[in-house]
């Protein structure tokens, strides 16, 4: 059961459905790995290289994931791990370290996938993109040991790991010749959650597009502000529905699209991401449902901040909501905290009473959602009117378990205001802004 579902379950007698949201991060590594890794540190130094390895892979492990198994042979030592739904194998003797990943198996070579890798490798630093000799395409790493500290083994296996998990489905997507390399016995998930999941992820797609073609005010004029509700939505999806191959590549091209720096106007932007968003409705419900499985992962893609990077987020994006809020135009003003939550969560790995209470945040601004999934969710009813009591209880309970590591968190529930969504998700921002966040030493 991941910690959101710990901490934000009501019903004790019927524990929450174990459904992970957002992506992963390894970002929040506990005192025993870290002892794990400084020990890594230590033993390399000495010369004692495969004692060192061992320490690195037990830095590795996360406690809340079956992540990461090694096999001590006693002079070599046997890895594999996993990064979504690729799995990464390696060994490390005396001499040398090895690991692979094999990505996709070729009925038929084609220039064009064969291209595409070719080209990927002038990006990567460790590691490079290969052809086996049974045709299996795969990503591969190798060192000696005199040159492999455990922080380049971090770096490595880290670019390894994610440009697998990366270009799998990718390019089995794209590419018809090829076959997956991996057979995937892990992450099955019911089809009801995955029926629920598109589900949303349509309506909500219809329903921004329906609010642009009210034109109200004129998307030509106003692009900011519609891209502002298609980032957003952009992020939100990502979080909540937690797509794989083609779908989270779609996020990421659309929030590309807009953030380029090119000669193209916002309003061209914006109509681009709108074809983006129709793609997704286009594609069939089995192209969907193939890609929407449970993963376990090693390593995260987003970078830890500080909670100054998140109050400067705030600060810097929630002033924009003001002119749609005094126009009355209430989605595209609550389309700024939503995209202030889902930018956080997509690009970072903030700290952990950010992390909770963004998705916190989320539960209350998408309770049908959770509901469907088989949450319980006492903070909205079913008018959308917000419960005081219950979004303040379980403020406080974020803050009292993470209080331990951060003494002077006590949120500022008052200023909250609950005289409608729009305002409630302006004041929370605004809560979670003025946190002290000053860990104890």
């Amino acid at each position: 059961m991941s910690i959101f579902e710990r901490l934000f379950g009501t019903d004790k007698s019927t524990p929450p459905p174990d459904i992970p949201f957002g992506r992963y991060t390894d970002a929040y590594k506990t005192e025993t790995q870290q002892r794990a890794f400084e020990r890594s540190l230590e033993l390399f130094d000495e010369g004692k290289h495969l004692e060192a390895y061992r320490e690195f892979m037990a830095y590795l492990k996360d406690p809340l994931a079956d992540n990461i198994t090694w096999n001590d042979r006693g002079d070599t030592l046997e890895f594999q791990f996993w990064q979504g739904s690729q799995q990464v194998s390696g060994i490390a003797t005396s001499e040398k370290v090895k690991a692979e990943s094999k990505i996709a198996r070729a009925d038929d070579l084609n220039v064009g996938f064969l291209r595409r890798l070719m080209e990927a490798n002038f990006n990567l630093k460790f590691s490079r993109f290969a052809l086996a000799p049974d045709n299996a395409l795969a990503i591969l790493f190798d060192t000696h040991v005199t040159d492999g500290s455990p922080y380049k083994l971090l770096y490595a296996l880290r670019e390894l790991a994610i440009h697998a998990d990366k270009q799998d489905d990718l390019l089995l997507d794209e590419f018809k010749s090829l076959r997956p390399a991996q057979e995937r016995t892990y992450g099955d998930i019911p089809q009801p959650e995955k029926e629920t999941k598109l589900n949303f992820l349509k309506r909500q797609i219809e329903s921004a597009f329906a609010e642009m073609d009210k034109a109200k005010p004129d998307p030509n004029t106003y692009p900011g502000t519609y891209a502002y509700m298609l980032l957003a939505l952009a992020f939100k999806l990502d979080y909540l529905v937690r797509p794989e191959g083609f779908m989270m590549d779609t996020m990421e091209r659309i929030h590309g699209i807009y953030f380029a720096k090119n000669d193209r106007t916002p309003q061209v932007k914006v109509v681009s991401i709108r074809k983006e968003y129709q793609k997704l409705l286009d594609r069939p419900q089995e192209a969907f449902f193939k890609e929407m499985y449970r993963t376990r992962s090693t390593f995260g893609i987003n970078p830890p901040v500080h909670h100054d990077t998140i109050v400067n987020l705030i600060e810097g994006e929630l002033p924009n909501m003001e002119w749609p809020l005094q126009q009355n135009f209430e989605v595209l003003a609550l389309a700024v905290p939503q995209y202030v939550a889902g930018f956080a969560l997509f690009h970072y790995a903030p700290p952990k009473p950010d992390r909770e209470l963004f998705h916190l945040f989320f539960q209350i601004m998408e309770p049908s959602f959770f509901r469907e999934l088989g949450f319980k969710i006492p903070f909205v009813d079913v008018s959308g009117r917000l419960h005081r009591g219950e979004i303040v209880k379980a403020i406080r309970n974020v803050a009292e378990r993470n209080r331990p590591q951060y003494p002077r968190l006590r949120p500022d529930t008052d200023k909250l205001d609950f005289a409608s969504p729009v305002l409630f998700a302006k004041s929370y921002l605004l809560m979670i802004k003025d946190l002290n966040l000053i860990r104890e030493n």
